[in-house]
């Protein structure tokens, strides 16, 4: 089953989904602005166009991720990120 969610007002999309191959996981796409999510689970978050500038928590300074870069974050923390142009990605929520 497809869970459809957006967030800030419609700037952040996506589609959540189980798949047999990969376990839960979500695509989207993100426009240009700057945002703060929080996780329950650890993700693996992989872009896939555009790029993401993210600060990691426990991280001392901000990193760029482009298209095939991944990075991962810790469950029950918060993480930022800066987007400077529309940007597509894959979250894989990991047990």
């Amino acid at each position: 089953m497809l869970n459809v969610n957006e967030y800030f007002a419609g700037k952040v999309k996506s589609i959540g989904y189980d798949s047999g191959s990969i376990g839960r996981a979500s695509v989207g796409v993100m426009e240009k602005g700057e945002y703060t999510f929080t996780t329950d689970r650890p993700e693996e978050m992989t872009v896939v166009t555009g790029a993401l500038r993210v600060l990691i928590p426990g991280a001392p300074d901000w990193q760029v991720f482009t298209p095939g870069e991944t990075f991962f974050v810790p469950e029950r923390s918060e993480f930022n990120l800066q987007v400077a142009e529309p940007s597509a990605y894959l979250c894989k929520y990991l047990s």
